[in-house]
């Protein structure tokens, strides 16, 4: 039998008392009166716990996803998370109702089961079609800032490489080393040049950026208004943040000194500093949770495949020297003569690596909240009602093994023209956003993924190993529980050697 010694002067009595009277005064809390799905709503999921809900939608979330579907007639499902009921849908007309409906609030559904995270302001001025955050991104991503940034992000990916190429041991984590490269280059075009050019303040802020990224846990979600870890942790760090920031533009305001990078486009059109944290920090969610890890793993999916290592090399080779000024320059040289236009546009290769990495790496839930004020009609006589909160699980499609052959598998042929799994169904690849919610960093995404994959394969030969160096036989197993692109639980290395 197990014995619950006695804590600062309260017995095991007291304390399981207490414990019982807190359950019953959340359970009375959140769910006495009440809400209740209407009758037409779809399934309810005989799953979860009071007050809770269902925990598995945090725990073993594609798991749960997959076993509420089966006990649908449709499909589509009803459940609880803490107060907060959920329709989770699937199917190609639940992807056209989730993406296509207007009534469905974007930012709405993000700020709460996002658990508030900074990238998604509950603002519709902030975060919705056509407000602060879509203005602004779009401004920092204009052709003109492209090209002015070009030199910059080409000196910083060279210098990358060469850090990789001075380190005597010759291997490297990419899910650290090429993570904080994607990091630097997304501050470049998000941030500042005062971040992007101190290593010191590189390394502070991408570990501050980690804390509010890794602060969204299911107490954040289920009791926001609590003060949990997670809570305190993400103040803490976007305080820090915050103050960082402000230095920079107090120093710039002081001294006079002007830069011509994103932070100096918002100071001059007279953005407060909290507004700006809110636009840098949005914007690193939006650019880094996905970028940085999928720029890791297509080296390390090549690593493991000679004949895409293959076409990805002759596509530089081809690129390369098809814009060199010294056809008999290193190629690693001529590739510094490629236009941005070129980079963006003539690396089909590449981009087809990038786009079966993003499908099996794009994890988790999408969110909206039904904010028509009615019943929005989903088809077969069910409805998604009036305040609900809505999910659709990207395994739904990307996973299918009727759109999708060896939907596990990494295959970027898979796209093209003679297979075009993609085009199967109706919305059948979520990976650049959908319908009314495109990417609005697409362009940056794959022009980063490019110049990435090119300087590495340019510059390097390598294999995939453990610590240890040894080969491993093939990439590791992605946990497709997880909520977001994420690091493998098996570490593994590239071990490289110069061309």
């Amino acid at each position: 039998m197990i014995s619950i010694p006695a804590f600062q002067g309260f017995s095991a009595t007291t304390l399981i008392f207490s414990f019982l009277v807190l359950t019953v005064g959340f359970y009375v809390l959140f769910f006495s009166g009440g809400y209740k799905f209407s009758p037409r709503s779809p399934t309810l999921v005989r799953e979860g716990y009071p007050v809770l809900g269902a925990l598995r939608f945090f725990t073993a979330r594609w798991d749960f996803f997959q076993h509420a579907r089966t006990q649908s007639p449709t499909g589509n499902f009803s459940f609880f998370l803490g107060k907060h009921p959920v329709v989770g849908l699937t199917g190609t007309d639940g992807r056209r109702v989730f993406f296509d409906s207007r009534e469905l609030g974007f930012a709405e559904g993000y700020a709460v089961l996002f658990g508030q995270s900074a990238s998604v302001n509950s603002d519709k001025e902030f975060s919705g079609p056509g407000g602060y955050f879509s203005r602004r991104i779009a401004q920092m991503l204009k052709a003109d800032r492209f090209n002015d940034s070009m030199p910059k992000l080409l000196a910083d990916t060279q210098a990358a490489m060469k850090k990789l190429k001075n380190d005597p041991l010759g291997m490297t984590d990419p899910f650290e080393s090429i993570y904080r490269l994607v990091y630097q280059l997304t501050i470049r075009m998000v941030a500042c040049d005062d971040i992007a050019e101190d290593p010191e303040l590189l390394e502070k802020s991408l570990h501050l950026y980690q804390f509010i990224e890794s602060s969204s846990t299911p107490a954040v979600v289920l009791y926001p208004w609590f003060p949990s870890s997670g809570i305190i942790s993400r103040t803490i760090a976007g305080g820090k943040l915050y103050m960082m920031i402000k230095r920079i533009v107090d120093n710039r305001h002081k001294t006079g000194q002007r830069r011509e990078d994103p932070l100096q486009t918002l100071v001059d059109i007279g953005d407060g500093v909290p507004r700006i944290i809110e636009f840098i920090v949005g914007a690193l969610f939006a650019g880094l949770l996905n970028s940085g890890i999928n720029a890791a793993w297509v080296l390390c999916y090549l690593a493991k495949s000679p004949e895409w290592t293959a076409n990805v090399r002759e596509e530089i080779q081809f690129v390369a020297a098809k814009y060199a000024t010294d056809k008999d320059a290193p190629l690693v040289e001529q590739l510094a003569d490629i236009p941005r236009e070129a980079w963006e546009s003539e690396f089909p290769m590449i981009e087809l690596c990038l786009k079966d990495s993003i499908r099996l790496q794009l994890l988790g839930t999408a969110f909206r909240k039904n904010v028509s004020g009615r019943d929005l009609d989903i088809g077969n006589g069910q409805v998604i009602p009036p305040g609900a909160f809505v999910t659709y699980h990207t395994g739904d499609i990307h996973l299918d093994p009727e759109v999708y052959t060896d939907p596990h598998e990494w295959d970027p042929s898979r796209y093209l023209p003679s297979r075009a799994e993609d085009k199967k169904v109706p919305y059948g690849y979520m990976g650049w956003g959908l319908s009314r919610h495109p990417c609005l960093g697409m362009r940056f995404a794959k022009f980063e993924q490019n110049i990435i994959t090119a300087f590495f394969l340019a510059t390097f030969d390598y294999e995939l190993t453990d610590k240890s160096g040894t080969p491993v036989p093939k990439t590791p197993p992605v946990d497709f529980n997880g909520h977001s692109a994420q690091k493998p639980s098996q570490r593994v290395f590239l071990k490289y050697k110069q061309r």
